[in-house]
Order: C-alpha cells, then sequence, then structure tokens
C-alpha cells in the first residue's frame, strides 16, 4: 500500500507541474517545450499510478500503457469517452519524442488542458479507490 500511495503522490505533483504551463495562451518556444516535457512525465507517473493501482486494488497485472487504460476503463477508473482520450493522449505522449517538428508541437500543446483534465479526473479515481481500500 505504501508504494500505490508514493505513486499517487508523484502522480499528483507531477501533474501540479503540468497545470502551471498547460494553459498558457501564447508560450514561448521554450514554455511549450517545457510544457510538452511536463506532459510527458506527468502521462508516465498517471499510467504507472494507474498500474499499482490495478494490481494493488483489483489483483490486475498489466504491463504498458493502452492496456493499463483498458484495465482502468473496465474497473471504473475512467469512463468510455476518457478511456478513447487517454489511448489518444497516449499517442501524443508517443509522438513528444518529435518536439523538434514545430508544426506537432503546436498541435501537441494545443491539446495539453485537454489532456491535463482528464490525467486530473483518472488521478482522482484513483486516489478515491486507494482511501477506500
Amino acid at each position: 500500500m505504501e508504494r500505490l500511495i508514493r505513486r499517487l503522490s508523484l502522480a499528483r505533483q507531477a501533474l501540479d507541474t503540468l497545470l502551471e504551463l498547460s494553459g498558457l495562451p501564447k508560450p514561448s518556444q521554450v514554455e511549450r517545450d517545457a510544457a510538452i516535457q511536463r506532459f510527458e512525465y506527468t502521462v508516465e507517473s498517471c499510467w504507472k499510478a494507474a498500474q499499482a493501482v490495478l494490481d494493488t486494488q483489483f489483483g490486475i497485472a498489466v504491463a504498458s500503457p493502452k492496456p493499463v487504460i483498458r484495465a482502468c476503463a473496465q474497473n471504473g477508473l475512467l469512463t468510455e469517452d476518457d478511456a478513447h482520450a487517454a489511448m489518444a493522449m497516449i499517442d501524443d505522449r508517443n509522438l513528444t519524442s518529435h518536439a523538434y517538428n514545430q508544426d506537432l508541437a503546436v498541435a501537441i500543446h494545443s491539446r495539453l488542458a485537454d489532456h491535463a483534465g482528464l490525467l486530473g479526473r483518472w488521478l482522482t479515481a484513483m486516489e478515491q479507490v486507494a482511501k477506500d481500500a
């Protein structure tokens, strides 16, 4: 349980850093790139927290982001709509290594506020399950 609490705490901290930059209306290139970097590590920490929740609370072992999302949807941690959005979010996360492509970086950045909202809902659901355990 201690590992789970730690994972959730780290995910919440990561999300807080993303929220600082995700809503900037006209970010500089440096601010945009920093927001994308924060998005990367926030997604990583959230799906790994979800992996821990699924293992600890539901006895489900999954090893990568998309199966984690499917299992979260099947176990009430994501709505069907949020699960679809989370799959697209993972695709964006996988594209972030190409942030040197300016058009792609601008496109990903334009979706960060929506991704941050989704990550917040997902994390809140996970925290509630851990709290109820």
